[in-house]
Order: C-alpha cells, then sequence, then structure tokens
C-alpha cells in the first residue's frame, strides 16, 4: 500500500499543475487576439446582465465597481487624464489597435455615434493597444475622421489597472462604458455596431 501511495503523489502533482498552466496561457491570449468576439463575464461579486447583442450590462448602479485611472499620452503625445477631463460625463473607453480588422470595422460606427452624442454628454476615448509606433495609430485616426483621444498603451500597461472582477476589456476590441458617476456601467467584447452603441448608451443618458 505505502508502494502505491508513493508512486501516486508525483502524478497527482503533475496533474494539478497542468491546468494553472493552460489558464495562464488562454488568459495570454484572449487579450492578445483580434477577433469580433470574446467570451463574456466579469466574474468576481461583478453583478451584470448580458443585454441584447452581447453586452453586459450592470443595470444596479449601487453593484458597478469604480473605473480605474486612465492617464497618459495619447497618440498624437498630448496628456490626458480621462477621469479628470470629462468628469461628470459618461464616458465611452474603446479598446483598439490599427491591426486589428474588427477595429477597422467597428470604427466608422463609433465616430458616428461620438459626434451625434456629444452634446448629450456623453465622450468618446480611444485606448491604442499593441501598436509598436504612434505612427500606425494616427494614420488610422486620420483615415477614420477619429474626433475624440486616443491614450497610447503600445504595452496595455492601463488595461492591467481595471479591478479583478470588473467588466473589464478582454480582448481586442473592447469597449467599456463607464457611467457620470465614473463606474463600469456596461462592456463589450467584440466590434460594435451603431445600434449596439446607441442601445447602450441611451439608459445611461437617461439616468439622473
Amino acid at each position: 500500500m505505502s508502494a502505491r501511495r508513493a508512486f501516486r503523489r508525483p502524478l497527482s502533482r503533475r496533474r494539478s499543475t497542468v491546468p494553472a498552466a493552460v489558464v495562464a496561457i488562454t488568459a495570454a491570449l484572449t487579450l492578445s487576439a483580434c477577433g469580433s468576439g470574446g467570451s463574456s463575464g466579469g466574474g468576481g461579486q461583478t453583478q451584470f446582465v448580458q443585454g441584447q447583442g452581447g453586452v453586459d450590462v450592470v443595470k444596479d448602479r449601487a453593484g458597478r465597481q469604480s473605473a480605474p485611472e486612465l492617464s497618459g499620452k495619447t497618440v498624437d503625445g498630448k496628456e490626458l487624464d480621462v477621469a479628470k477631463a470629462y468628469k461628470g460625463k459618461i464616458v465611452v473607453l474603446n479598446v483598439w489597435g490599427s491591426w486589428c480588422s474588427p477595429c477597422r470595422a467597428e470604427a466608422k460606427n463609433l465616430v458616428t455615434v461620438a459626434n451625434a452624442y456629444k452634446d448629450k454628454g456623453v465622450e468618446f476615448v480611444g485606448l491604442d493597444t499593441r501598436d509598436p509606433d504612434p505612427a500606425p495609430a494616427m494614420a488610422f485616426e486620420k483615415e477614420f475622421e477619429v474626433p475624440y483621444p486616443s491614450l497610447y498603451d503600445s504595452a496595455g500597461k492601463l488595461l492591467l489597472r481595471f479591478p479583478k472582477g470588473s467588466l473589464n476589456p478582454q480582448a481586442i476590441p473592447s469597449t467599456v462604458f463607464i457611467d457620470r458617476d465614473g463606474k463600469i456601467a456596461a462592456r463589450a467584447l467584440k466590434a460594435l455596431s451603431e445600434e449596439d452603441l446607441r442601445r447602450t448608451l441611451d439608459p445611461l443618458v437617461a439616468e439622473k
């Protein structure tokens, strides 16, 4: 009996290390992948429901988590502190990269809705990631006539500031909707249509 137990222990240890390695690799691939969709779920204590179009929404305002500090240089070299610049505004944070095909596909929708909702207290901000040089990102903004700034986050450091268990960006593109109180109200892990954006924003605009 003792010989069997001694033989089994190494096997048990090997089994326990495999899931951890798989989880770590999967997590890294999810964020680095550029696709039109992604797996939903914030985990932790976040109370959200999946709305129409695959957008996760926290309807209970008391259950929303605070957005992290998002500040730094934009792709054109200017300084931007999102919380200070847009205090009291609804903020739509879109994570993108100039190299990402779905990001290009949704760009015109983001631009259209950003212009349409500017007078409704809604500000759009981009977060450009995985571009080793800001030049392609600047070319992207010029091509699509993007009217809002984008933080330059080539190493993805700003993405890591989102709290564990929140509706954090987990794919590229991702879009996070932040309410007037600086709380994360919704998140999408896919390229968004104009309808998706309007349907998610309208209830936030109506909040008092």
